[in-house]
């Protein structure tokens, strides 16, 4: 009976071919260049502010641009919008047998929900922690520290599912059992940053495996 915690954008849908395409046209605006590579190593799954700070240290307002930046991705998702493949299946069977699940997520709580409506996936998840809200967003664990404190469960307990370099260092610091979602980077990439195992999605072979090693776990 594991605990289930989720990363949102490229681990339950392959969201962030809008990230780079708002991302592309901010730094375009203000005349430098952003590629896929560019995207992958130093925006991937972090915070905006953190990104701004590095990058444009000299922003006025980092956090407006930040909600400029993230009102831009919600209008831009479809709705509905696909899910990655078999996690509807996964979090349907945490539901059907009470497994603790919980969001774990750099995106701010409007994207968060925006997100799992489009996903059909709203209605399955109380816990939806924001790494915003929190003291220290990822790559920091804290977020899925909280998590875990509020589903009343430890690290054995926990798997924790992630595509980005600040998340899988943020799942692995926590101690939950951290999988990576190659939805971005390679199975090489996610290890160094911190993954157990990775996958490429949740129709991957390797899944029941992983959910058997928390065969027995107390929750």
């Amino acid at each position: 009976m594991p605990a289930l915690l989720f990363d949102l954008d490229g681990t339950m849908l392959n969201s962030d071919p809008i990230h780079m395409q708002v991302y592309k046209e901010l730094w375009t605006a203000r005349g430098m260049d952003l590629d896929a590579a560019f995207y992958m190593t130093h925006v991937h799954g972090r915070l905006n502010v953190d990104v701004f700070a590095e990058f444009l240290p000299d922003e006025p307002d980092p956090q407006g641009l930040s909600e400029w930046k993230e009102a831009q991705f919600r209008d831009r998702l479809p709705r509905p919008y696909p899910p990655m493949p078999g996690v509807d299946t996964l979090v349907a069977r945490a539901v059907a047998e009470d497994w603790p699940r919980a969001i774990v997520t750099n995106a701010m709580r409007p994207n968060a929900e925006a997100m799992l409506g489009a996903i059909g996936l709203r209605d399955a998840f109380e816990v939806i922690v924001i790494g915003e809200e929190c003291p220290r967003g990822k790559p920091d664990p804290y977020p899925y520290q909280e998590a875990m404190r509020q589903l009343g469960v430890t690290p054995n307990q926990a798997i924790a599912f992630e595509d980005s370099p600040s998340g899988a260092r943020a799942a692995r610091g926590s101690g939950a059992y951290t999988v990576g979602i190659r939805s971005g980077l390679d199975d090489h990439g996610l290890r160094q940053a911190g993954a157990h195992v990775t996958m490429q999605d949740f129709t991957d072979p390797a899944l029941p495996a992983i959910l058997e090693r928390f065969k027995g776990v107390a929750a």
